[in-house]
């Protein structure tokens, strides 16, 4: 069984994290989850999901505040992290090694145990301190994946381009949506 670690940050874009939650349910991955205090109140602010509801879609729900959370250690296995969002503020952290809180910890063991790191990050526009943090995961390993809606399926809602995007995101652990478009050429 495939174990994937989900970040939530506090950047806009609360659903996509919720939706990659939904679609590990759906292919049976054990999923960890770890939300920012930022990620709180953009839930409050953007969504009408409870922490309840969103808390429900996991297997293990960890505090951010508990960095010594089984997720903090390279020992504990995983297929990798996916953050989605990821504020600016935690691709900082995570480009920099801070390790701070259980979210940027989580990271940190991902990179230095060469597993998957995906970070959807969501900021526009970019200033260079973004752009070079970027630069830095990305020679650590990390994978930055802005979640940028793909047009080209016709989607009909948002639902779609968020289905979409971590769907796509998830492609990069292994774990395949049949069912969503892709371009055929």
């Amino acid at each position: 069984m495939k174990r994937l670690v989900v970040g939530i940050s506090g950047a806009s874009g609360f659903q996509y994290g919720v939706k990659a939650l939904q679609l590990l349910r759906e292919h049976q991955v054990e999923t960890h989850l770890v939300v920012s205090q930022g990620a709180e109140m953009t839930r409050a602010l953007e969504t009408d999901y409870t922490k309840e509801d969103v808390y429900a879609l996991a297997d293990v729900v960890h505090s951010v505040r508990n960095v010594g959370a089984s997720i903090a250690s390279g020992s504990f296995l995983t297929d990798g992290m996916l953050i989605a969002p990821c504020s600016m503020k935690t691709l900082a952290s995570v480009a920099h090694g801070f390790a701070d809180n259980l979210l940027s910890r989580a990271a940190d063991v991902t990179l230095k145990e060469r597993r998957k790191l995906v970070l959807m990050v969501r900021e526009a526009p970019l200033n260079l301190a973004h752009i070079e943090n970027m630069r830095r995961v990305t020679e650590m390993g990390g994978i930055v994946f802005p979640p940028v809606p793909a047009l080209y399926q016709k989607p009909e809602s948002i639902e779609d381009m968020i289905t979409h995007s971590v769907s796509h995101a998830l492609d990069l652990f292994g774990i395949i949506q049949n069912d969503v478009p892709r371009w055929q050429g």
